[in-house]
């Protein structure tokens, strides 16, 4: 048996340095012969290396088209795509990173804090009020603009709703700024009746939300005023001077009662799925109450918390915690708590990190206060510093959804590549087959193949894809129809690549080694594909690399039209598409210059890439 594996094993090792000698010399190029200079001879590859990469248009464009690739292939797994995502609130964002921003003027000197939707309003110890974020609401109102009343007031309370804010003074005057033209600075009859008496008119609860606000008195009467039309604003008699705290949903609220019950206040009674209140916290023993835009919590004396509503987005799965909960606030889709041992919990919905509490509230122990927006936490610590987390803005802003542009460029990148890719794969294959036949043989194979390509040629490209897209394409779903493009593209593209192999096969069948070759006996499918074919390789990558480009473009054409991959699904060409007009050009620039830059400085790298690979392959570049 040993002796068989002494004759084996030098069969194996002669045979490895047999393969690598093969690999050497026919890709590497190189040969085991030892020269006293070693400059004498240098490969081809490596010819072709130097003079690439010592072009430094080449270089650049290899570098930043590498980066864009990695980005577009590595990005989608941490940029995660959400296709049914819509999120109203946060439509027309600019790119910004200030939504938690809290001027350093309040740094350590935060008397209370109210946090909007995508925008805060905070007032110092001396009763100054600042505003940070996106405060703007329309093209001539601004948060940002506080009033000279609201400044030189001595404020009690401030609260910030979705386009508009309410600041109460120590004198019991109501402020409201912002966006007005639905109501929201149109006191009721009853609130102005109790601002001139005084009378029920100590507030000690001020809410803001869509377009309603919310005082509430020390005697348990509340007020409400804003738009009607889209809130549920009505009070019922029976619970007026019993209400201790109220809590806003997107059209609707609740209210903790004094009893220590809650109750569900509004006109729309048994109509509403908020109504339906659990028996736990009838009981008396509620100490506390939130809401978000579709759920309800309520606290109890014992720390344990109770949901009802629309529980869809995980408002229900609280984590294990180790203390009493003593306080809970809502945002739009999460809810946080301030624990008895000064930590603070977070859970629901973290689409926008807004769950993901960082470690100096989850178990520093020393939270003094908790405030709670849409998407935004505010803490503050016992020490007067401030910790925030959620949503701090979006970098390339979003589009008339409220989706992140950022996410949508990244994935819609990986598709637009993808597509390219696929595109030039099938037209070269289609390309030097066809080609690669037409040149060998000639004669009628030749006739047959030009007058073929000569008809897919004089196709109008563009609208003959447009009609082929929107006659098959109205059938399939948007991921059949990406793979429609790719075939449509492939096999209408190939008529450059065949004329081009064709030439090619022209010149190098009458070459030394073609003549041996047939002498051999070798086969006419093995003289095309391995030997002609990777001497006509060089040009071919060279029209590959250009074709690459040109797909791209094409199928962004097509989908900026309305005929290529349609939406949600996002490409580079679509998300121009909703930019096609003047409004969104001047007032929302951010939603076409991003699309347009990447894709732009890709094609053009690929073009760089292109010229240097020709002019490395070309050995005469160097004379010219």
């Amino acid at each position: 048996m040993s002796k068989k594996m002494k004759n084996i094993t030098p069969k194996k090792k002669k045979k490895r340095n047999t393969l690598a000698r093969w690999f050497r010399q026919t890709v590497l190029r190189k040969h085991d012969i030892d020269y006293d200079n070693p400059e004498v001879i240098e490969t081809p590859l490596k010819i072709v290396a130097q003079n690439f990469f010592a072009k430094k248009t080449a270089v650049f464009g290899v570098v930043v088209f590498l980066l864009i690739l990695l980005v577009v292939l590595i990005g989608p797994y941490f940029f995660k795509l959400n296709l049914g995502e819509h999120e109203q609130t946060l439509i027309h964002i600019p790119p910004s990173n200030n939504m938690m921003k809290i001027p350093k003027e309040m740094h350590g000197r935060i008397r209370d804090i109210a946090p909007g939707t995508t925008f805060g309003i905070g007032v110092d110890v001396e009763g100054k009020v600042y505003s940070w974020g996106h405060t703007r609401v329309t093209d001539r109102i601004n948060l940002n603009e506080i009033p000279d009343e609201v400044q030189e007031a001595d404020l009690k309370l401030i609260a910030a709703g979705m386009d508009h804010a309410v600041a109460l003074d120590t004198n019991g005057k109501l402020m409201v700024w912002g966006n007005t033209r639905r109501s929201q600075a149109r006191f009721t009859p009853d609130m102005e009746k109790a601002q001139k008496s005084g009378k029920n008119w100590n507030i000690v609860q001020l809410e803001a939300g869509m377009q309603v606000s919310a005082a509430l008195d020390e005697g348990g009467y509340l007020y409400l005023w804003g738009n009607r039309s889209n809130f549920d604003l009505g009070i019922k008699r029976e619970y007026q001077g019993n209400i201790a705290k109220i809590a806003f949903l997107a059209n609707e609220y609740i209210s903790l009662l004094k009893d220590g019950n809650v109750a569900y206040t509004g006109i729309k009674g048994k109509g509403s799925p908020f109504s339906r209140i659990p028996d736990e916290l009838l009981q008396g023993k509620t100490i506390d109450i939130a809401a978000t835009d579709r759920t309800c919590a309520g606290l109890t004396e014992d720390g344990k918390v109770y949901f009802w509503g629309r529980l869809e987005k995980g408002e229900s799965e609280m984590p294990e915690i180790d203390s009493k909960i003593v306080k809970i606030e809502g945002g739009r889709y999460h809810y946080s708590a301030l624990l008895e041992n000064g930590n603070v919990v977070s859970w629901g919905s973290n689409d926008y990190n807004q769950t993901a509490a960082p470690a100096k509230v989850t178990s520093g122990g020393n939270v003094k206060e908790l405030y709670v927006g849409n998407f935004q936490n505010y803490a503050i610590l016992e020490n007067g510093e401030h910790v925030t987390w959620g949503l701090s803005g979006f970098p390339l802003g979003t589009d008339n959804f409220g989706r992140d542009m950022l996410v949508r460029i990244i994935n819609g990148g990986r598709v637009t590549m993808l597509v390219g890719a696929i595109a030039v794969v099938i037209a070269t294959i289609i390309g030097v087959i066809l080609g690669g036949l037409a040149g060998y043989f000639g004669g009628a194979v030749d006739l047959i193949i030009m007058r073929i390509s000569e008809v897919v040629g004089g196709l109008p490209f563009i609208p003959f894809a447009m009609i082929l897209s929107a006659v098959i394409g109205s059938r399939l779903d948007p991921t059949q129809r990406m793979y429609l493009i790719m075939i449509v593209l492939g096999v209408l593209s190939w008529v450059g690549t065949c004329r081009l192999v064709r030439a090619q096969f022209f010149a190098q069948r009458e070459m030394e080694y073609v003549t041996a070759a047939k002498a051999m006996g070798i086969r006419e499918g093995a003289i095309i594909f391995r030997h002609i074919l990777p001497n006509v390789f060089s040009l071919l990558l060279v029209s590959m690399t250009l074709d690459f480009a040109t797909s791209m473009l094409t199928e962004s054409t097509l989908s900026y039209l309305g005929f290529g991959i349609p939406l949600p699904t996002p490409t580079w060409g679509n998300l121009l598409t909703g930019a096609n007009n003047s409004i969104i050009i001047q007032q929302y620039w951010w939603r076409w210059v991003f699309p347009a830059a990447i894709f732009g400085m890709c094609t053009i790298c690929i073009n760089l890439i292109g010229d240097g690979l020709r002019d490395a392959m070309d050995p005469k570049s160097t004379e010219r």
